[in-house]
């Protein structure tokens, strides 16, 4: 081989050395350059406090300047709410990124089983993306079969570090959940003595009366949602001494609202219009969702939203489960019209409530009118403003807006929100609204149908209904021939109306076959009142019915239209001898009132006064006021 031709083979391996090099080179800056792009992502939750609370969004209660400097340099959203108004359904819907009506996790504290095969927990997927996860705090997810800890990588403990994000690996990208429960409902609880703050500087809500008591429990809980913003500024600064600052987002919200009566729990605005706050380094700021920090963002956003937001944010996979819109970021999908919220059980208490609304107008449908919003709930009372409350309206002292809390409810309800936050006002007859009231019951219907809704029937029926055909409530509301939807949707809104016409149509559905039908049949016999009297033979015959919550039902609507000794004794069996529902059971005798306190008194005497899981039960409390 010539010189000349060594050299040139020489030169031609040198070339692709240097073309390999390059070529390494480029996927290693790549690599580091895709590393850098994976933000980490910091979210602080704090319990039960609505906007009221907070300074940035007009609250005057309460001092926040952590959260107050965390708005200056970050966005703050005007409409965020929450879907449940109470922590464990709550929870249910983050975790998953699916709404607990979905896959019957709304009732409180059911620990209902989801196909875990088919949704994953938000965590597994940042996992598979790289991300370091930690949660020290609290969980409470509301889902059985799976441990709510073990999807987190970092799970803390007594005496371990609240800030998760210091447990990964160097280098690698977090994301980190702290919760803060400084302003828990809890914390409104118990003596009032040793308020520092003026209770005459308290804003009450409209359907509060203005009782000294009251002003001073506000007072207390108002110095609990500073102690709470201390907290918050404890982790910022944590996060700033750690130099993750300026390449971390930051996201700050609470987890519903509350925490004077009639705001957690319900879907009221007070309980469901939540603070969101998200700070944006500027390293990331083609992530902004407006101009400039300091800026307010009017894009509706709903709890269920968050969790696919902070997958795509991390760059992670979606999976299809996920029922929420990504509403920050490159991935930013349209704004939702409308909002859904649900209520059902909370602890104790029964209830059955529907929300759609928009930023200005809500829509209410009261699927247990019968049932007032304010009947007694042992933690709730644990505020001594609930007592006061109640206390008040017994000496009948409330008047059409402070008394409403404690009566039975109209079937719907509908508010403007920008004129009447407190959503005193019912603008449900008004005829300038009604366009605007049929728009948002069509989208409830429809997002109900397209979410497969299992709270058409009561909560105890579909858990058998499900149990018996071995699947969860999840798979059993997919099934058109278990759970026939539209049908139960129908019966419901027939139910609801209250109108005599349908007395007929009532009566025939107590022979169906399906006790789904029986129930709404039941229901709209019971709403129906004195014109119920038509159907006694069929109502005392549906004392016998093999649906206990049938049963109950119709004894409560025979002692209304006067006919109490076949109704009282059918009450007094399932308390004798047992029944699959007693949680409907003890809540329907607190319904009927005067006729069913010997039944009470007897159960008393037979049982003593027991001790549940929510405090001394619902017999208890009646017991207590009878003086017995």
């Amino acid at each position: 081989m010539s010189a000349f031709r060594i050299q040139s083979h020489l030169s031609q391996m040198n070339i692709l050395t240097i073309r390999r090099s390059l070529i390494a080179a480029l996927l290693l800056f790549a690599s580091a350059s895709h590393a850098a792009m994976k933000p980490n992502i910091l979210w602080i939750t704090s319990e039960d406090n609505g906007i009221s609370w907070v300074g940035c969004y007009g609250g005057t209660m309460a001092k926040t300047p952590a959260i107050d400097r965390l708005a200056k340099e970050g966005f703050r959203y005007l409409y965020c709410f929450d879907n449940a108004a109470v922590c464990a359904p709550t929870r249910s819907v983050w975790i998953t990124g699916m709404y607990g009506i979905s896959n019957g996790t709304q009732p409180m504290r059911s620990r209902n089983e989801i196909p875990h095969n088919k949704i994953p927990y938000y965590p597994d997927l940042l996992k598979k993306a790289g991300y370091h996860t930690s949660n020290p705090g609290k969980t409470d997810y509301n889902i059985g079969g799976r441990e709510d800890k073990a999807c987190w990588d970092y799970k803390g403990g007594k005496g371990k570090t609240q800030f998760g994000w210091r447990m990964r690996k160097p280098g690698q990208p977090f994301f980190a959940v702290v919760n803060i429960g400084d302003s828990h409902e809890s914390r409104a609880h118990g003596s009032l003595d040793g308020v520092k703050k003026a209770p005459s500087k308290m804003k009450l809500h409209a359907y509060h009366p203005d009782l000294p008591v009251i002003r001073k429990n506000y007072a207390k809980y108002a110095e609990a949602v500073e102690r709470m913003d201390k907290k918050v500024q404890d982790t910022i600064n944590a996060l700033k001494k750690d130099g993750l600052y300026e390449n971390t987002i930051i996201i700050h919200n609470s987890d519903h609202g509350g925490v004077m009566a009639r705001s957690k729990r319900f879907l009221y605005s007070a309980g469901v219009h939540c603070p969101l706050i998200v700070r944006i380094p500027k390293s990331l700021k083609h992530l902004y969702p407006a101009d400039k920090p300091g800026m307010t963002v009017d894009r509706l956003v709903s709890f269920v939203d968050m969790p696919k937001t902070w997958l795509s944010l991390a760059g992670a996979e979606i999976s299809e489960s996920f029922q929420g819109r990504i509403f920050l970021g490159k991935n930013t999908e349209s704004e939702p019209a409308y909002h859904l919220g649900f209520r059902e059980r909370a602890d104790e208490r029964l209830d059955h409530v529907r929300l759609m609304r928009g930023k200005r107008f809500s829509y209410h449908k009261n699927y247990y009118p019968f049932a007032p919003a304010g009947h007694h709930l042992a933690y709730l009372w644990k505020a001594q403003a609930t007592a006061a409350w109640e206390q008040h309206h017994r000496e009948g002292k409330t008047d059409a807006i402070t008394g409403r809390f404690f009566e039975p409810r109209v079937s719907e309800e509908f508010y403007d929100n920008a004129k009447d936050f407190d959503n005193v006002h019912n603008l449900i007859d008004a005829p300038e609204h009604q366009k605007k009231i049929s728009e948002l019951r069509t989208a409830l219907r429809n997002k109900q149908l397209e979410l497969r809704d299992s709270g058409l029937l009561p909560e105890k029926m579909r858990e058998r209904r499900a149990a018996a055909n071995n699947m969860t409530i999840y798979e059993m509301v997919r099934d058109d021939k278990l759970y026939p939807l539209e049908s139960y949707l129908d019966a419901a809104d027939l139910a609801l109306a209250r109108d005599r016409a349908n007395l007929r149509t009532f009566i025939s559905w107590l022979s169906n076959k399906d006790e789904g039908l029986r129930w709404w049949a039941i229901v709209g016999l019971h709403l129906l009142g004195a014109d119920a009297r038509r159907a006694t033979r069929k109502l005392n015959a549906a004392l016998k019915d093999e649906s206990h919550e049938v049963r109950m039902m119709a004894a409560w609507t025979l002692i209304k239209t006067g006919q109490q000794k076949n109704a009282l004794a059918a009450l007094d069996d399932l308390l004798t001898n047992g029944t699959n529902n007693e949680s409907m059971l003890h809540n329907v005798i607190d319904w009927i009132g005067k006729p069913a306190l010997p039944l009470v008194k007897k159960y008393i005497d037979n049982n003593g006064n027991r001790q549940g899981r929510y405090g001394i039960g619902i017999f208890g409390r009646i017991a207590q006021l009878q003086g017995w």
